[in-house]
């Protein structure tokens, strides 16, 4: 197998335990690059939140991508945007309603802010703010434009409060969009047609390539759908029992430069 696409989430599997690229990782990614694998990164940031990141790895341009929101955007890393799968404004107001039946935190993520219901701003969605480097707004329901372009939504709560919501969200809400736990402290609802795999698979078939051509790399729910896509699916040693269980092979965790032992394991010459 020759690998021409490498996939790789961001939060647990680019960025090690203190969530900074390790300068092995650094190392690796530049490496392959200069192979002429495209080095795709694939999380559920926007890519506000990407761009330190591919600046510091020294990606960039119209020929190299990014899958963003956790799949709901595939674009050039000069901001193109080649697929774009959003939440409708009725969306919306049907999940709010759930949130509140769940009585959960909720939120909402567009291209420039995120947007809240609660007064009571939860400290998971302060953290995502400066994590995805957007600002935060207070918004009730009857205040939200119809015209507003949503990227995703997210109930978010402290783990005890995910772990209390997640077997009652409605099996309704399971059907018609993609609904993943990608933290401990988030719930994700998006577009049925938005998951990393999918969007992956949107930008492979673009590129001329095939799932055998790919590897991708992650650690939590939300990376299944690209790890069970890809030619090899490479479970980081932090992950999940379930992402390691749908893997071909597992790595080293993010903390002993996971990424780094398998790009040179796996992808380089």
């Amino acid at each position: 197998m020759t690998i021409k696409l490498i996939a790789i989430d961001i939060d647990g599997t680019l960025l090690n335990e203190k969530n900074e690229l390790a300068p092995a990782t650094v190392t690796a990614v530049q490496a392959a690059l200069k192979q002429g694998i495209k080095v795709v990164l694939c999380t559920g940031r926007p890519l506000a939140g990407v761009q330190p990141y591919l600046d510091a790895l020294g990606i960039s341009g119209d020929e190299q991508y990014a899958i963003t929101l956790n799949g709901s955007v595939a674009q050039t890393v000069s901001g193109n945007v080649l697929t774009y799968h959003s939440l409708s404004y009725d969306n919306y107001v049907d999940l709010e309603a759930a949130a509140r039946k769940l009585q959960i935190n909720f939120q909402i993520e567009t291209p420039d802010y995120i947007y809240t219901t609660n007064k009571n701003i939860s400290a998971y969605t302060i953290g995502e703010s400066y994590l995805v480097k957007m600002l935060i707004r207070y918004r009730e329901p009857s205040e939200m434009s119809r015209d507003l372009t949503i990227s995703k939504a997210m109930f978010v709560g402290d783990p005890k409060e995910i772990d209390r919501i997640v077997p009652l969200i409605p099996q309704d809400l399971k059907d018609r969009f993609y609904v993943v736990q990608s933290e401990p402290y988030f719930v994700e609802i998006m577009n049925k047609n938005a998951s990393k795999g999918n969007t992956l698979h949107e930008l492979v078939t673009k590129l001329g390539l095939t799932p055998a051509d790919v590897m991708a790399l992650g650690d939590q729910g939300n990376d299944l759908t690209m790890i069970k896509y890809a030619g090899l699916g490479v479970a980081m040693g932090n992950a999940i029992d379930e992402v390691k269980e749908a893997a071909q092979a597992v790595t080293l965790t993010n903390a002993e430069d996971g990424v780094a032992a398998a790009i040179h394991k796996y992808a380089l010459d």
